[in-house]
């Protein structure tokens, strides 16, 4: 499938490909010919099987892979093989066991050259607003794990980065600690402004959060389709009880069933 090219787009994947290279086996094609846009202050996500290529794709836009093909385009200038082009939250939350809050939500700061003391100064207004405020001397295994992706999301938010890449940051929480961080994600969202990329596997979650969900196929991964979730802003609990959002459901899993299907007609159309 190939993504329409949007003016002003703040992040572009054109065609891009990755191939793993194997001692003594068959080199691995991971990814093959993606394409996926994202405009300025969209919340995109990303769903597909596992070990579709999801997060190696966000590996890429981060600067942490290679790809073998193709090109990552941030606001109109080409970023591949740029390190921190994009802020990025992996699964886990990476917190250090030996640093409290404050220093483990500064530390991509203090990596990029800014002083301790400094990045803590710009650090220790937000502490409240993500829900760490009275723990900042707190060590990591004091948080409970809602905090502990709010200390992550942080840290992510302070690197200033033009898009954010979240990879399953909820996939570890409980039912109701997930809920009430999505609600929370999507406040601070609005606030922030910035682009955000999400992987995720629930589809529930993909549809409560974005303005659009691409879908991968299986390995090598490809876009198999992308779809727009024309539902209301701020988004509410009890949206997700709606039809409409219901509907995008459907459609996605439908989606997700058939996506080698799903790319052959978006191709053709």
């Amino acid at each position: 499938m190939v993504t329409q090219r949007r003016a002003g787009a703040r992040l572009e994947v054109r065609a891009l490909s990755k191939t793993f290279e194997l001692e003594g086996q068959e080199p691995l094609l991971t990814l093959d010919g993606v394409d996926l846009v994202a405009a300025p202050g969209e919340f995109v996500a990303v769903i597909g099987p596992s070990g579709c290529g999801k997060t190696t794709l966000f590996q890429i836009l981060a600067g942490l892979e290679s790809p073998s093909s193709g090109e990552v385009v941030i606001d109109g200038r080409h970023a591949e093989n740029q390190l921190g082009a994009c802020a990025f939250m992996p699964q886990r939350d990476g917190l250090l066991a030996w640093r409290r809050t404050i220093d483990n939500v500064t530390i991509g700061l203090e990596l990029a050259g800014v002083r301790r003391q400094a990045a803590r100064e710009r650090a220790a207004p937000l502490l409240e607003r993500f829900g760490l405020g009275g723990f900042e001397s707190a060590w990591p295994w004091q948080l409970s794990g809602g905090m502990r992706q709010r200390a992550a999301f942080l840290r992510t938010v302070l690197l200033g980065k033009p898009a954010m890449l979240l990879d399953e940051p909820f996939g570890a929480l409980d039912g109701i600690t997930r809920s009430e961080l999505q609600l929370w994600l999507l406040e601070v969202w609005s606030e922030v402004g910035s682009t955000v990329m999400l992987i995720t596997h629930d589809v529930s979650e993909a549809v409560f959060l974005a303005d659009r969900v691409y879908v991968m196929t299986p390995r090598p991964g490809s876009v198999a389709a992308s779809l727009a979730i024309e539902l209301p802003r701020p988004r509410t609990l009890e949206l997700a009880e709606s039809p409409e959002f219901g509907a995008h459901e459907a459609r996605l899993r439908e989606l997700l069933r058939t996506p080698r299907a799903a790319a052959i007609h978006a191709d053709r159309a």
